[in-house]
């Protein structure tokens, strides 16, 4: 199966009340424990390729990754740039072969945030890819707080931008590693009224899973991005590895492990928002 757009895979979501993972990748082991997952489960899930992951590898690498991996899936897999600040990061992206590109306009006013995204979404839509666009701020449990998005903002955007999902701030912040709710249900609500688009929460992993569950059940929520207990998975696993083989220098050798333990953690995230018991 070819690699599929967000638009391909976010519909029937919503349409379904059900949502899918974007799933932060930072590096080949990662990337194929997720798509070892959703092979395993049938369920379509969306590599991401954030700042951190395009500092550390160049684009047009990651771009043949995401596809050779996408490609030889037999379930739908979404090559995704995420938090694309600029118009030449999604530019690159939809030339390196990604299927999806968010800009992240969230620290603009919004009627910068809406001209640089139309034409974003103008570029990509030539090129048969989804665009993802953000309202509000989405702050850092160490960091930056969150802005929340105010509805009228959300409408306009919805209505005068073109994208095919629209990321919100309603309580999610990013970089959490203890699970807590935080979501204001009735600031959501509001942003349901007056638009029609499929809603994004970044920051998912702070968001309990019997949480998201109901998000993705009762809401238009059809994508979390999940990264941080997907990376906590990994390091556990990493530092176990080189318990165990206290005496290997091969890296192949020490990072096989987290293959393993992050496929099953994916499985168990994946498994919840499609509605399916693990």
């Amino acid at each position: 199966m070819t690699a599929a757009s967000l638009k391909e895979v976010l519909m029937p979501a919503m349409e379904e009340h059900r949502a899918v993972a974007g799933l932060v990748v930072l590096g080949w082991e990662d990337a194929r424990a997720y798509v070892e997952a959703a092979e395993e489960t049938g369920i379509p899930i969306i590599l991401q390729a954030g700042p951190g992951c395009r500092a550390h590898t160049p684009v047009p690498i990651l771009g043949k990754m995401f596809r050779h991996l996408a490609d030889q899936a037999s379930v739908p897999i979404v090559c995704h740039i995420d938090h694309g600040y600029s118009v030449q990061d999604c530019l690159e992206g939809i030339d390196s072969g990604f299927t999806s590109v968010m800009f992240d306009g969230s620290k603009l006013t919004i009627s910068e945030n809406i001209d640089i995204t139309a034409q974003i979404v103008e570029k990509a839509h030539a090129a048969g890819v989804s665009v993802e666009g953000e309202v509000g701020f989405v702050g850092y449990a160490e960091g930056a707080p969150s802005a929340n998005t105010l509805p009228e903002e959300a409408a306009r955007f919805s209505n005068e931008s073109g994208v095919t999902a629209l990321a919100i701030s309603v309580g999610n912040v990013h970089l959490k590693t203890e699970k807590n709710s935080g979501i204001n249900f009735g600031a959501l609500k509001a942003i349901e009224e007056v638009t029609t688009l499929p809603l994004v929460l970044h920051g998912g992993s702070g968001i309990p899973v019997n949480v998201r569950k109901c998000l993705s059940q009762e809401s238009r929520v059809s994508k979390f991005n999940i990264g941080t207990e997907l990376r906590m998975a990994f390091g556990n696993a990493l530092r176990k590895s080189l318990t165990d083989n206290c005496d290997s220098f091969d890296r192949i050798r020490l990072l096989a492990p987290t293959v393993d333990a992050v496929k099953c953690v994916t499985i168990e995230v994946i498994s919840a928002l499609n509605g399916k018991p693990k």
